[in-house]
């Protein structure tokens, strides 16, 4: 450990008695949307809270899966999708797990190989200021291309077939009349990985979250086509994993963590503690790596390509604003529509109840009931809205961004099985769902 890490904890520490701090085994991938649990520890929010964070960093999501079923970790940082699927009975270790907080929004890109991308530029004349779906366009030529020459599928990599990114991949995609199970091969390879595997040749593509996309393009080896505010803005991410069993049992520890997650993430969106926020992912520990380009990532500028364009993206991390923390129901059902749409989950009114069973908004206000955090009053919201959405909240009216998604479509979750009749599920191959 550092000794500025040190310094920090000791700071932290004095807040409160020492003997009066309760350990929690947290976690996590290192990506940048772990910020709010590492503000939480060094910042001394979980101390206030009389709560001690022990971060504990894995490579895959598997492997975060596994471990907090297996109670090596109390909580995790974890892919929403991921508790969805788990109280669904999906995956080869389906441990329920709930989500009653979420981490942010954001950091998600999909990254093509530079030579994919230049093709793309050649066969459909792009220069480079293209829009998403104008490139997700370009892309299907090149498909197509290769498909008459005989040459093989592309490959592209998302890190968990239960997971935001496979889903934005993959509706990036067929919002240009790609069909993700037939057109290319998909396929796992965890976070920290994907810049080496672009390198190697081993894929063409990847969807993940920062800063692994910008890592390959500062390599040389990737450019990026499409950012999560292109696919979805409002598109759910991480959120804090907790087992049911652990929840019941802790009841006033889990809620002492989401008041303390809470302050965490709105320390996190003032943009005077960017800098010092940046300094503390880019510890070995965390995230690694450069806080230069951490830091430029968190101040929303984003380096898409070798040649050195650079695409400013308006909170392109959210940690608070917008109730961007609420574990809203209609998303939990979103996700739920996306499994049935590929295949890995059948559609059904059982179904339906067990996705929303996922997300935990009771447990979330249970937490911030008496807090100036304002809470929204109801559990959905119409998602991929194009015009301003109001929604009411215990402080008051909250306008919220639109937030389109890339086809203009938008999700009504009280339509749920109207919306799911409209994608005609791929049929995810076998191999693919028996091996997550």
């Amino acid at each position: 450990m550092t000794s500025k890490l040190v310094d920090r904890r000791i700071a932290a520490a004095a807040t409160v008695r020492p003997d009066s701090n309760r350990l929690v085994r947290v976690g996590f991938i290192p990506l940048l949307d772990i910020a709010v649990l590492v503000a939480a520890e060094e910042q001394g929010f979980a101390a206030r809270e009389g709560l001690s964070l022990q971060l504990i960093r894995d490579v895959s999501w598997a492997n975060i899966r596994d471990r907090l079923a297996f109670r090596q970790f109390d909580v995790a940082h974890m892919l929403a999708p991921m508790t969805v699927a788990s109280c669904l009975g999906l995956g080869s270790n389906p441990s329920p797990t709930l989500a009653p907080f979420a981490l942010g929004r954001g950091g998600n890109a999909v990254t093509l190989s530079v030579g994919l991308y230049r093709d793309m530029q050649a066969l459909a004349g792009l220069d480079g200021s293209e829009d998403a779906l104008t490139n997700a366009r370009a892309l299907a030529q090149v498909i197509a291309a290769r498909r008459q020459a005989g040459q093989r599928p592309l490959v592209f990599a998302m890190t968990y077939p239960f997971s935001s990114h496979n889903y934005e991949f993959r509706y990036f995609m067929a919002a240009a009349g790609i069909d993700p199970d037939r057109d290319v091969t998909m396929t796992v390879v965890p976070p920290p990985l994907t810049a080496d595997a672009m390198a190697a040749g081993a894929i063409d593509g990847f969807c993940v979250n920062a800063p692994w996309n910008m890592i390959a393009v500062e390599r040389g080896v990737g450019r990026v086509v499409a950012v999560k505010a292109d696919i979805w803005p409002a598109a759910p991410e991480k959120v804090l994993g907790v087992r049911p069993d652990w929840a019941e049992a802790q009841p006033e520890t889990l809620s002492r963590l989401i008041v303390a997650l809470d302050g965490a993430a709105r320390w996190c969106d003032e943009p005077g503690n960017r800098p010092t926020l940046a300094a503390m992912l880019a510890e070995p520990a965390y995230v690694g790596g450069s806080p230069e380009l951490i830091g430029s990532l968190l101040a929303d500028r984003f380096l898409v390509d070798p040649d050195g364009t650079v695409r400013a993206i308006p909170d392109y991390l959210t940690f608070h604003r917008e109730a961007a923390n609420f574990p809203w129901v209609s998303e939990a059902l979103w996700l739920y529509a996306q499994m049935a749409r590929w295949g890995q989950a059948a559609f059904s009114e059982d179904g339906m109840k067990a996705a929303a069973s996922a997300y935990r908004p009771d447990l979330y206000r249970h937490a911030l009931g008496r807090s100036a955090t304002p809470i929204p009053i109801l559990d959905r919201k119409l998602e991929g809205s194009d015009r301003p959405v109001e929604i009411a909240t215990t402080q008051g009216p909250m306008a919220l961004r639109p937030d389109p998604f890339i086809d203009g479509r938008s999700f009504d979750s009280e339509r749920l099985a109207d919306y799911v009749a409209r994608f005609p599920a791929s049929g995810m191959p076998a191999s693919e769902r028996d091996h997550i």
